[in-house]
């Protein structure tokens, strides 16, 4: 019974450090990250391997392969470039499945037998009986709907071999004590970039997008620092 009062020790300090944080932002609106912290962000090498596309600098034309044509605006190709991405959300999916299985099984197994000498006489009777039944019900339904329309402007910041590009933006919009945050990365084919120097975020391969906050308002809508570090603790 000795470790309890050292237990609860270890917890106290460990919620006060976690808390040391919130405490020094109370009646602080949240910070913004500093600009191109996004573009920092680690990436894993990609597992595919793409073919190598030949030159696409030309010093003594007029022309630049970087355009679609000559009275064409450029779009964005090269590290560094600024690509919109707009983003129209709304998917709405609904499923409802059921099942039953049942199934019932009953055996049985008899002897009878008898012997006799003069006099004696004696009859004997075994019976056995084997029974056995499952059954098994499911249930499921989901009913989903998002709705999400916003739009991002992203940067370049890495071309591949094949004249893809990586694009990776990040917007972050702060109200009152709130801070709205989107996030949008992916590889992108040139050719589906618009005149426009935009693009939809269903043309990106391998998108990630991320659209959350933080401020007073989540940390309302989220469990307590004390409840969170006791649900990681508690062994049960």
């Amino acid at each position: 019974m000795r470790p309890a009062p050292s237990v609860a020790a270890a917890l106290l300090a460990l919620s006060l450090g976690a808390c040391q944080s919130d405490i020094a932002q109370i009646s602080r609106p949240p910070v913004l990250t500093p600009i191109g912290t996004g573009l920092n962000a680690p990436r894993e090498p990609l597992p595919t391997t793409f073919g190598a596309l030949g030159a696409r600098h030309s010093y003594h034309s007029t022309w630049s392969p970087a355009s679609a044509a000559l009275y064409q605006d450029p779009r964005a190709r090269d590290v560094g470039d600024v690509i919109t991405v707009s983003i129209a959300i709304n998917d709405k999916a609904q499923f409802d499945n059921a099942s039953e299985r049942a199934r019932s099984q009953k055996s049985s197994l008899g002897f009878d037998f008898g012997y006799g000498v003069s006099a004696l006489k004696d009859t004997a009777t075994a019976d056995t009986g084997i029974r056995s039944g499952t059954e098994t019900k499911g249930q499921g339904s989901i009913d989903r709907k998002e709705s999400l329309s916003l739009s991002v402007a992203a940067v370049v910041t890495e071309v591949l071999p094949n004249g893809n590009v990586v694009i990776s933006g990040s917007q972050e919009v702060r109200v009152n004590n709130e801070v709205r945050v989107l996030e949008v990365a992916g590889i992108v084919r040139p050719r589906d970039i618009s005149r426009k120097n935009t693009i939809d975020y269903d043309k990106i391969a391998e998108a990630r997008i991320s659209y959350g906050g933080r401020g007073r308002i989540t940390d309302v809508q989220g469990p307590t620092l004390g409840q969170r570090v006791f649900e990681t603790v508690a062994p049960f």
